[in-house]
């Protein structure tokens, strides 16, 4: 059984927390948030304590998972696999290309495994996406969005997350993360734009961004994130790979809100169209939610550890998506184009 301790009783680490919970390859021995939020009544008999490093020391895990605010992640992380452990640490991986690397460093150095939450990679709709994609063939244009109409609480998280990350790079890393997993071409210049659209965040961020990115085949990427009460619900989610052979979307109900968090993984439907072919309808109605999606994450994370899985690629592929996204975010405050 793989004993665990969980950094961040946010969204995301209250559900990771559930999935230990249920699954009998774990053992949840340890909760970490400065605050005591409110959580699942299956995880009323687990205490939170405030001190990560009084946890770590004392609890000894096999795993650690890092779900706090992104500023933390690298040194949470190097901390855990320096004290033995595992880690699972939710995107993105670090807040800086430099501390990226070094998280992958101290995992290749240690012998431990390093999992990072891209929960797109383990939902069935997405892997087919990319599946049908890469059967077309390049180069690809991208067309990737998910603005996020937000207001009382979500925006207060929104807000928070603010204070070091902007939206591009949140949630950029995920859908830059499928680019590259369907062009396998090497990334070489980033282009972005972004606005402050709220005198609630601090002058020198911005809450409103999209960029370009090219690739070495050809292939051309746009993503776009915008958060806040600002932010229209019209077509906040666009999901959509054009190549010379045709094009596989994600096609949204009419009746989708930006405001639910299931919609953000949610595909519905996905429709192949080929050249001079009928379009192909693909029904993703029995697809995962949010929580099967993370009980997913951290049943590959469970193998990973006892199956001993090579994530060599898995970890490179975080740190090339992250550089994307904060190349990105370079641009956007100099105003010019990034090479990679």
């Amino acid at each position: 059984m793989i004993r665990v301790l969980i950094a961040g009783l946010g969204t995301m680490g209250r559900s990771h927390a559930l999935a230990y919970h249920r699954n009998p390859a774990f053992e949840l021995v340890g909760m970490v948030n400065r605050s005591t939020p409110k959580l699942d009544p299956e995880l009323a008999g687990y205490s939170v304590e405030p001190d990560f490093k009084a946890a770590l020391t004392r609890l000894k895990p096999d795993l650690v998972n890092v779900s706090t605010y992104s500023d933390s992640h690298a040194d949470f992380a190097v901390a855990a696999m320096e004290a033995g452990a595992h880690v699972f640490v939710e995107k993105p991986l670090a807040t800086t290309v430099a501390d990226a690397r070094r998280v992958v460093d101290c995992a290749k150095a240690n012998g431990k495994k390093l999992v990072v939450g891209y929960i797109l990679r383990h939902h069935p709709s997405w892997q087919t996406l990319i599946a049908e994609a890469r059967a077309l063939g390049g180069p690809y244009v991208f067309r990737l969005n998910l603005n996020q109409q937000s207001s009382g609480p979500t925006w207060e998280v929104h807000k928070t997350l603010m204070q070091t990350t902007p939206p591009i790079v949140d949630c950029g890393v995920h859908y830059v993360d499928v680019m590259c997993q369907i062009t396998d071409a090497k990334p070489v210049e980033v282009r972005g734009m972004g606005l402050r659209l709220s005198n609630e965040i601090a002058p020198d961020m911005y809450n409103y961004g999209h960029f370009q990115v090219i690739f070495e085949d050809g292939s051309l990427g746009w993503y776009e994130a915008g958060w806040g009460p600002m932010m229209s619900d019209t077509a906040f989610f666009v999901k959509d790979v054009v190549s010379p052979n045709g094009a596989v979307s994600i096609r949204m109900p009419e009746n989708a809100r930006s405001d639910d968090h299931d919609t953000h993984t949610k595909t519905s439907l996905l429709r192949v169209h080929k050249v001079g072919q009928p379009d192909q309808d693909l029904s993703m109605a029995d697809e995962p939610g949010h929580q099967d999606l993370c009980e997913r994450e951290q049943a590959f994370m469970a193998r990973a550890i006892n199956e001993d899985l090579d994530l060599t690629r898995h970890m490179e592929d975080a740190v090339q998506s992250l550089a994307i996204c904060l190349a990105a975010d370079e641009s956007v405050r100099t105003g010019k184009p990034v090479k990679l």
